[in-house]
């Protein structure tokens, strides 16, 4: 694994037609200073638009990934970004005159060449890579997609493929080490089965593809006519199938070629994360949108790890993702309206939440007096105090803005809650829009529910409250 980020030492430029949109287009990669990571540029727009390589950016991976912002695309990334971080290029500008990254070969093998033949440039600062802490997990049983990441010191990726053809066959493929990418992975071309191609046409892709920059596996016995059929969309009219089962009996490059270019695909779909990964990657039948949808969890697992880590200085213990000090630097609620003690669950839609009740607590003092019982307005101010922190999924700083109530609904009191009662609160995001929140909250004693309603709050940033009563009230 590569220490020190790195770019290149000088531009690279490639011209040819994309794989789907049939296009000509023109690139040049270029040194890009530290921490830039990859970013896209289409230079034929009237102002150039910046399209940053992260999965947030992704809006199509059909057939290939293709990355937008501001209605404007760049088509099939992935073998070049494989490329990038396949030859460990940390940094570059990637300025495209054109909708689509060309096809060349169809393979990552004329990126990676030009790479190497211009060198590499080190950088002062290191290299920042995601660990896999735990087993993460995607599947999808309707294509039978599994896709699981593992704790591993170092990067190894497998890829196993099986589309129940008796050409294909089942195919492993595996990166061991990075330094063998160049050879081993790189000049694995992008295929598809013959049957495939009518269909794909009529979609309006492949409109660039042709039998030098992709191989077509012929996966059972075509009549002379259809093959004839099939082959003029694409210009090949007399096309033959011998002995291999390829359409136009072109060589392999390697004897499970099409399971490393699935490999290719995934390492340039994995790019999309922002940082290289350490781990190990197991991939049954992956695809561009199997691949997109595992970043995805990645993505998300990073960025709660990392909230976590801002807040929570000092390592948790017993299952705690929050303690108090923490909880005290995301709320502004202090003595006595802090009613949250810590947080032991938290994701992207849902949290968990303790409060821990004392008799010590002042509102005791006069509700009531004799029979000590928490008032309800309170557990539901608790509750939305716990509803509050998931906001911190939505915006960077959460200090710069107060969390206002706008309504409370389908409220119910189930049970008394008394001193010595531990109060746990689940909320779950029901929905989100325009930085208003609708939760679902629920409040439990020893399991049993005490308190449930449905809260619904609006973020309200601190700088633009012009005079006191100008919002609703705060919970």
């Amino acid at each position: 694994m590569f220490q020190k980020q790195q770019t290149l030492r000088e531009p690279i430029e490639f011209e040819g037609v994309g794989l789907h949109t049939g296009e000509a287009v023109r690139v040049v990669v270029s040194p890009a200073p530290e921490n830039t990571g990859y970013v896209f540029v289409r230079m034929d727009q009237p102002q150039p638009v910046e399209i940053p390589a992260r999965v947030e950016y992704v809006v199509n991976f059909m057939r290939s990934t293709t990355l937008g912002r501001e209605g404007v695309r760049v088509h099939t990334v992935e073998h070049l970004l494989a490329a990038l971080a396949g030859t460990g290029v940390t940094n570059a500008r990637i300025e495209v005159w054109g909708p689509e990254i060309p096809i060349l070969d169809g393979s990552a093998l004329p990126f990676v060449e030009a790479i190497q033949r211009v060198g590499l440039l080190s950088q002062k600062e290191p290299q920042h890579l995601y660990a896999i802490e735990e087993p993460v997990h995607y599947q999808n049983k309707e294509r039978g997609v599994d896709i699981a990441a593992f704790p591993f010191e170092g990067f190894r990726v497998t890829v196993i493929v099986d589309y129940n053809s008796q050409v294909l066959g089942i195919q492993p493929a595996t990166l061991v080490k990075w330094e063998d990418f160049p050879t081993e992975v790189a000049p694995a071309r992008t295929f598809c089965l013959l049957y495939e191609l009518e269909e794909l046409h009529r979609l309006g892709l492949i409109r660039g593809g042709t039998l030098k920059n992709a191989i077509v596996i012929v996966d059972r016995e075509y009549t002379p006519e259809e093959l004839k059929r099939i082959g003029a969309l694409f210009g090949y009219p007399d096309v033959q199938v011998v002995e291999q089962g390829i359409l136009g009996n072109a060589p392999l490059r390697f004897e499970n070629e099409p399971a490393r270019h699935k490999l290719l695909d995934l390492i340039g779909d994995l790019t999309l994360l922002g940082a290289p990964l350490r781990g190990q990657i197991v991939a049954m039948r992956p695809g561009h949108a199997a691949n997109i949808e595992f970043v995805r969890t990645l993505h998300k697992l990073i960025q709660k790890k990392q909230i976590i880590q801002r807040f929570q200085k000092t390592p948790a213990q017993g299952g705690v993702v929050f303690d108090i000090h923490a909880i005290r630097r995301i709320l502004p609620h202090r003595y006595p309206f802090l009613l949250v003690d810590r947080i032991t669950y938290f994701s992207e839609d849902s949290i968990v939440g303790i409060k821990n009740v004392t008799i010590n607590e002042p509102f005791f003092v006069g509700h009531f007096e004799d029979n000590p019982i928490m008032p309800g307005v309170l557990i539901l101010e608790a509750m939305a105090q716990v509803g509050g922190i998931l906001f911190l999924n939505i915006v960077e700083n959460p200090q710069d803005y107060w969390v206002y109530f706008l309504a409370i609904d389908k409220a119910r009191f189930k049970k008394p809650v008394v001193p010595g009662d531990q109060l746990v609160f689940r909320l779950d995001m029901l929905q989100l829009r325009r930085g208003i929140c609708k939760m679902a909250g629920k409040a439990f004693v020893e399991d049993k529910l005490v308190c449930e309603a449905e809260l619904t709050a609006s973020l309200v940033p601190k700088s633009t409250l012009k005079s006191r009563g100008s919002v609703p009230n705060p919970s």
